[in-house]
């Protein structure tokens, strides 16, 4: 990401206070114009830095500049290199890495488990992932840097596959589940892609220019439409608890006269029969009456089938 590269560049510059825009455009993998760029958000975010062009072209930054004393409290370093930890968990990105060392030795600390420093540890993948989700992770969060088109075969909740030319303009993570917001150039408008039904992805060699979008724009709320959401009331039995906690949050399951009951408003889509099936007797559907029949004739198929 762009704060990330930026990030790098300003502790490069406080070690060796000149460098080639060349050379980090190549340690980027980026272009001298995007490094130009970055240069002129430093200066605006008020870092000294200056930008000479031409063959020996670069940035160089003020032997006399230091980061002023007390520019971050050490809870701020900490939480800051916590964030970049749960990032690089994910994107293994070598950029990320360093700037973790640098931060890390900014504030002096030393940690005696690298691995499993911090409180934060994300891992959108899954079980079995052997890298190929965070793989595909970092293939699209350096589209979105470098502005490339990606190719992706993408397989709806019906099973249905395409083909297609994305735009990536943003990731987002909701839920603990990874999508990217993307301009699809087979309907010709922005949509957002689950990571996880991206069966594969290549860059196509292209290009693209960003598309001014504003968050209100992006479909966060997507399970919240009311077509697409039932609200239901379960009764849990008391040993399947930890399945149904996990599953509806414990926050929406209270305790009365004995029993737990959890009042939830669902995605209404062909899985939430099945999630409701794999707990077996354990969850017991009170409302609404359509949702128990439907339970109940795919219990019936079911024993049928055997």
């Amino acid at each position: 990401m762009a704060f990330q590269k930026m990030l790098d560049m300003l502790f490069i510059l406080l070690e060796r206070r000149r460098v080639n825009a060349g050379e980090l455009a190549a340690r980027y993998h980026v272009s001298v114009r995007t490094i130009y760029r970055y240069a002129d958000d430093m200066t605006i975010a008020g870092v000294p830095v200056d930008r000479t062009r031409g063959p020996n072209g670069g940035i160089s930054i003020s032997d006399t500049y230091k980061l002023p004393r007390g520019f971050m409290l050490r809870e701020e370093y900490e939480r800051a290199i916590e964030a970049l930890r749960a990032m690089e968990s994910q994107m293994h990105d070598p950029v990320l890495r360093s700037a973790i060392q640098k931060l890390s030795s900014q504030i002096k600390r030393e940690r005696q488990d690298g691995a499993l420093s911090g409180n934060i540890l994300v891992d959108g993948g899954t079980w079995g992932d052997e890298r190929k989700f965070s793989d595909k992770l970092s293939l699209i969060n350096r589209a979105i840097d470098e502005r490339r088109a990606l190719e992706i075969e993408y397989v709806d909740r019906g099973g249905e596959r395409t083909r297609r030319v994305i735009c990536p303009h943003l990731l987002v993570y909701k839920q603990n589940i990874w999508y990217t917001y993307a301009h699809c150039r087979l309907r010709g408008a922005f949509r957002l892609f689950k990571l996880g039904r991206i069966r594969s992805a290549k860059e196509t060699g292209q290009t693209f220019c960003r598309i001014p979008f504003s968050r209100e724009e992006i479909p966060l709320s997507f399970w919240n439409d009311s077509e697409k959401t039932v609200s239901a009331r379960f009764q849990i039995m008391p040993e399947v608890l930890p399945f149904a906690e996990e599953w509806l949050g414990i926050e929406n399951i209270t305790e009365q006269n004995g029993g737990y009951y959890a009042d939830v408003t669902l995605p209404d889509d062909e899985s939430l029969v099945g999630k409701i099936l794999s707990a077996g007797p354990g969850v017991i559907v009170l409302a609404p009456r359509r949702l128990a029949e439907q339970v109940k004739e795919a219990a019936l198929r079911i024993a049928g089938a055997q």
